[in-house]
C-alpha cells in the first residue's frame, strides 16, 4: 500500500473557514473536497467553492439522495448560480466545470447586503 508524502492533518472543528485559513498558512493554494452531500453543501454554503465540477448523466434517481443538502436557498430566486466554463463529454455522461456567477463568500456578495 502507498502512502501519502505528508502526515495527514486532523482539524478539531467544523468551521470550514479556519480549516482552509490554515491550509493556507501552510502554503496550500489549492484544496480538492470530494464527498457526499453534507461536505459539498457545507463548503459552498460557506462560500469556500470556487470551481464546480457536476457530472450529468442520463439517469433519474428518486428518493432523498440529493447532490447538496441545504445550501440556503430558499426558492428559484436565491438560487447559486453558476457560470460554465467547460463541458466535457464522458462517454453517454457530461462534466460541467463551473464556477459561481457571483461572489463565492456571502460576505462579499451585494445581493445579500449586511451579511457578515
Amino acid at each position: 500500500m502507498h502512502r501519502h508524502p505528508r502526515t495527514p492533518l486532523f482539524f478539531n472543528t467544523r468551521d470550514l473557514r479556519a480549516v482552509v485559513a490554515d491550509l493556507h498558512t501552510r502554503g496550500v493554494q489549492s484544496l480538492f473536497v470530494e464527498g457526499g452531500p453534507t461536505l459539498a453543501s457545507a463548503f459552498i454554503e460557506a462560500g469556500l467553492a470556487d470551481r464546480v465540477l457536476a457530472y450529468i448523466a442520463p439517469v433519474l434517481l428518486g428518493g432523498s439522495r440529493l447532490a447538496l443538502t441545504d445550501i440556503g436557498v430558499g426558492s428559484i430566486d436565491e438560487a447559486r448560480r453558476l457560470t460554465v466554463d467547460e463541458w466535457l463529454p464522458l462517454g453517454d455522461d457530461l462534466l460541467a466545470i463551473a464556477h459561481p456567477a457571483h461572489a463565492t463568500d456571502p460576505a462579499e456578495d451585494p445581493q445579500n447586503e449586511g451579511a457578515a
